[in-house]
């Protein structure tokens, strides 16, 4: 008996190499007016296009959000997302981590699969997100997964000060979140953050439309933020420290680097080199001055 698909299926309207697109309408769907949605992009829904190797999800056709490899769904494909882990290089040992944005669920699944000791709580305010973690594979939630329709900034007001890593990687059509693009929301990340916690946000698209973030975060985090670039994209990573003393050890963390590497499979030596080398040439200064 044929596996009916939870999907609306049809040819990718991109490419003419037999891929798929995957998208959240009922089976009696028009095709054609489908297609012409999303070639003018006027299609308002999250999607997924399936090569048959990736599978990757978007807003619009112009702009991959996550990508997913249907060989080793659990890894990280992006480059972003791997430089996002190196959190680990601070806090090796998380107790909690908050991510705000699911996307295609990419780092869910690996702080899921490869800190199984490690509560991870998701917050996404796109119902229609949710609806396609299974077509990423997302896991359902669990003892040590608990996933919310919520909007970050909000949830932070309530939860408890318990969080060790902030992970936030949450966009709309224009950039970054607008909840998350103020003041009280990193200040409110600031108090829910522990004694030696980490905050770490995906920047991108036009430098200037995030200046004015990095230029919040050194204030409410005293300075105590580090800014680098993702190779071969748009994207820059930020750290930001709760811990007001922060020093880092470079030759310490050069031999843990190594160690995350060997445990991890990630290019954690290459991330320190990248982090030392901003950090002194203070690129998060210099990339806030931009934004006034």
């Amino acid at each position: 008996m044929p596996v009916v698909s939870p999907w609306f299926e049809m040819p990718s309207p991109f490419d003419a190499n037999g891929s798929r697109v995957l998208m959240l309408e009922p089976p009696e769907a028009s095709a054609g007016k489908l297609r012409a949605q999303l070639l003018d992009e006027t299609y308002t829904k999250p999607y997924v296009i399936d090569d048959g190797e990736q599978r990757f999800l978007h807003f619009s056709g112009r702009l991959i959000q996550s990508a997913m490899r249907l060989a080793a769904p659990n890894d990280l494909e992006l480059r972003y997302t791997q430089k996002m882990m190196s959190f680990l290089l601070f806090r090796s040992r998380p107790r909690h981590i908050l991510l705000i944005g699911l996307g295609g669920g990419s780092l869910v699944k690996f702080c899921h699969t490869r800190l199984p000791a490690t509560l991870l709580t998701v917050l996404e305010n796109n119902p229609d997100v949710i609806a396609l973690r299974d077509a990423f594979l997302v896991p359902q939630d669990g003892p040590n997964l608990k996933m919310h329709e919520a909007d970050g900034a909000a949830y932070l007001l309530q939860t408890e000060d318990d969080i060790d890593v902030l992970l936030v990687d949450a966009f709309d059509s224009t950039g970054v979140a607008a909840s998350l693009a103020k003041e009280e929301f990193f200040e409110h990340a600031y108090t829910k953050l522990g004694g030696s916690g980490v905050m770490v946000v995906n920047l991108a698209g036009d430098e200037r439309s995030y200046a004015g973030l990095i230029g919040l975060a050194m204030q409410v985090f005293d300075d105590q933020v580090i800014l680098f670039a993702v190779d071969g994209g748009d994207n820059y990573i930020l750290l930001a420290f709760k811990d007001r003393d922060f020093e880092p050890n470079w030759r310490r963390l050069a031999g843990l680097a190594k160690e995350l590497r060997a445990k991890y499979g990630l290019a954690f030596p290459d991330f320190l080199e990248k982090i030392e080398r901003s950090a002194k040439r203070g690129l998060a200064r210099r990339q806030a001055g931009r934004g006034y």
